[in-house]
């Protein structure tokens, strides 16, 4: 029994590693950089899990192509992922600022590279580079709202389960560089955005809140999400700074539409998707000997909920017979009921998962976070997620799960449990990543 789960827990993590590698800058970003132009300079600004990744794959393009000296920019990272990285940046400047809530560094991230962008003339090339993340590490806040407001603003988003359209509809109209401001600072030059998606859809407009794209949300949308959530908000003490809402009333903030003459020079690939880490992990699965049940990248809903129709749909597969891989994509979210727990949205999925299997024989599963970090406070220590294994709930262990999950502290019962996966930064985000194999 015990080689049998050590040779699953090889399986799903080399499934997760797969699924990674598909993503990684060096992997997927150098056949998009464009070529310097040749009159004028090539201006890169970034934000994102993947940003210094990003900007280390950009130069060593360049730097082969004999034309580094006419790059310059700055782009901005989760604090420890530059550090993470075998070699950093030395051309583009890598700064730090807080992931998954904003900090004073991310407003003067944001401020120097509206900064940057604004003094791009029609001569050059404006490059930005951006991944999952780059929402709360890029803070501008509207005129009248301080770092404080905007902090507690996604926190208390975060913490109600408001999904990623929720979230970026609010934050768009709450920023200057969110929702399409970073193209109208930039608009002399003309500007190409690389963007690795971590959103179902690949919506250039959910990633990152979409800097560099027209809105089609709009200030009353913003007012809906917030009307919506308040009181959910209200039940666990999270008040909507009144700045907030004045700012949301105010029409000054509205967003650029597709109409705004500045995206007529503005060109917006997605180098890397959800849909292909899955399916690189899907192959991986199918040389692993697993026929491959794909639900998309798309799933959203209650992490627990979902851990539970996974859980049938993995007995059920057991049923039938054979090896079956069941794998899945998408954001999932987590309504708070301590906040005093520890955890994130892949965890609790997988301690859901293991209270709904119940140890049963020949299912494990794992979920992780493609970017390596999994809820906590945004420290590169923080766990990835967990794996699951028919063990996990043995012992006395088995009496406290749904305590534990009640009180959305699975990164406790996991330290207990065993299976925490600590990985630390991937350099990249396609966001979650989730696998069940069911060996029958």
């Amino acid at each position: 029994m015990a080689d049998a789960q050590s040779g699953a827990h090889e399986e799903l993590m080399a499934l997760y590693e797969a699924a990674v590698e598909a993503a990684h800058p060096s992997f997927c970003l150098p056949s998009h950089l464009p070529p310097v132009p040749p009159q004028g300079r090539l201006i890169v600004v970034g934000a994102g899990k993947a940003a210094a990744a990003m900007a280390q794959a950009s130069e060593a393009h360049y730097r082969a192509q004999g034309c580094l000296d006419r790059v310059q920019g700055v782009v901005t990272a989760p604090y420890g992922y530059a550090e993470a990285l075998p070699e950093k940046p030395t051309v583009i400047e890598v700064l730090a600022a807080r992931h998954p809530t904003p900090d004073a560094n991310s407003v003067r991230a944001a401020e120097r590279a509206l900064s940057l962008a604004s003094g791009a003339t029609e001569h050059d090339l404006v490059l930005v580079l951006l991944s999952g993340g780059a929402s709360a590490l890029w803070a501008a806040p509207a005129s009248g709202i301080d770092i404080a407001a905007k902090t507690a603003l996604t926190r208390g988003l975060l913490k109600c389960g408001a999904d990623i359209h929720e979230m970026n509809t609010v934050r768009r109209h709450v920023s200057r560089i969110k929702g399409g401001r970073l193209r109208k600072a930039a608009a002399k030059a003309p500007m190409l955005t690389l963007a690795i998606s971590d959103v179902p859809g690949d919506d250039p407009a959910a990633i990152g809140s979409g800097p560099t794209v027209p809105d089609r949300t709009t200030l009353a949308d913003a007012r809906a999400v917030l009307a919506h959530r308040r009181a959910q908000m209200d039940m666990l003490g999270l008040v909507v700074p009144p700045s907030v809402d004045a700012a949301l009333s105010d029409p000054a903030n509205e967003t650029p539409k597709p109409a705004d003459p500045a995206f007529e020079t503005s060109t917006y690939r997605i180098v890397a998707t959800p849909a292909a880490a899955l399916a690189r992990a899907a192959a991986k699965a199918h040389d692993l000997g697993y026929a491959v049940v794909s639900l998309g990248d798309a799933v959203v809903g209650e992490a627990r909920d979902v851990a539970a129709e996974h859980a049938r749909l993995a007995l059920e597969a057991k049923r039938k017979g054979g090896r079956t891989a069941i794998i899945s994509g998408g954001e999932l979210s987590v309504t708070v009921r301590n906040a005093g727990g520890r955890g994130g949205r892949c965890q609790e999925y997988a301690l859901a998962l293991a209270v709904a299997l119940a140890g049963e024989p020949g299912i494990s599963a794992l979920a992780a976070d493609t970017d390596g970090i999994d809820g906590g406070e945004g420290k590169v220590t923080d766990a990835a997620g967990a794996i699951v294994t028919p063990a996990t709930l043995s012992g006395d262990l088995s009496l406290d799960a749904r305590h534990y999950l009640d009180n959305n502290d699975a990164t406790s019962f996991f330290e207990k449990a065993g299976g925490l996966i600590v990985h630390g930064p991937t350099q990249t985000n396609v966001n979650d990543f989730r696998v069940l194999l069911i060996d029958a």
